[in-house]
């Protein structure tokens, strides 16, 4: 007779088998990135604070809450002894150092903080002389101002008005005759904005530079040049065709001594010849 174990009589037996966890492919595409589980849960995690952070920004923003807490952050560090109280500028030479100063000095006793540096810059720059000028904060409390001035180059003369210019045609300022300084005259109502090219002409014949006092811009198209000896050169139209003409007048000069013989004008428009004018002779006085 068989014994039967109470037991275990009706329960059923354990399967051997073990189940298969089923993997997403989520799952796949996360354990194939070259980063943790727990890596990943950080990120997201600080961009969940990021994301509310820049949204607690633009309503801060748009309701005026940031600009606020940057004037009272600003007012603490002036009162902190942060402001403005001193302006050290360096690179003066020509224009007037005043000037220079009230401009700048328009921010004093405000906080570092709150000094406009580009706006103070715009501000030098609409002064002629002034080329480049560089602006930063030497806290606790110095603006430093370094100039750079532009070189007067020549004057310009047109409609009766006298202003100097400098290599790149930009006015500096008015002056007056009695003020007129030991620099070249270019005449015509453009003739500034033709100085550089002006300055390449003189470049084709550079021994005879020293001795041009001026320059007429003829028609907005072509130059005259008048020199120290009373004579006046009329070159031809196009920036070639003039350099070249120069180039030879400077030739003929050196071989024949052209300038300082009394001819009054040169003309080397046509070039195939070159014409000259002398001076009107003077009616000889009846004999006693």
């Amino acid at each position: 007779m068989k014994r039967t174990n109470k037991k275990t009589k009706g329960k059923p037996r354990k399967s051997n088998r073990k189940k298969v966890r089923q993997v997403s492919i989520l799952d796949r595409m996360i354990r194939a990135l070259p980063v943790t589980e727990a890596q990943i849960q950080k990120g997201l995690t600080w961009g969940l604070i990021g994301v509310f952070i820049l949204g607690a920004f633009s309503v801060g923003h748009y309701s005026g809450i940031n600009q606020r807490v940057s004037s009272e952050l600003a007012s603490a560090v002036g009162s902190a002894g942060f402001e403005v109280k001193r302006v050290e500028v360096t690179g003066i030479n020509r224009i007037d150092e005043l000037k220079v100063y009230e401009i700048t000095l328009a921010q004093k006793d405000r906080s570092m903080m709150l000094v406009d540096i580009d706006q103070v810059r715009d501000d030098l720059l609409g002064n002629g002389w002034i080329k480049e000028a560089r602006i930063s904060r030497r806290l606790p409390d110095t603006l430093v101002v370094e100039i750079t001035e532009r070189e007067p180059a020549a004057v310009w003369q047109r409609d009766g008005k006298l202003s100097l210019i400098d290599q790149t045609g930009f006015p500096l300022e008015d002056i007056s005759k009695e003020n007129l300084p030991d620099l070249p005259v270019v005449v015509g109502r453009k003739a500034n904005k033709q100085v550089p090219e002006l300055t390449a002409l003189l470049d084709a014949a550079p021994a005879l530079r020293p001795m041009i006092t001026g320059a007429t811009w003829i028609g907005n198209r072509r130059w005259n040049l008048e020199f120290d000896s009373g004579e006046t050169l009329a070159l031809p139209e196009g920036r070639d065709t003039a350099a070249a003409a120069l180039l030879n007048f400077a030739r003929m000069d050196g071989v024949n001594r052209l300038l300082g013989r009394g001819v009054v004008h040169f003309d080397l428009r046509d070039a195939e010849r070159a014409y000259l004018r002398m001076p009107p002779k003077k009616n000889s006085e009846p004999e006693s």
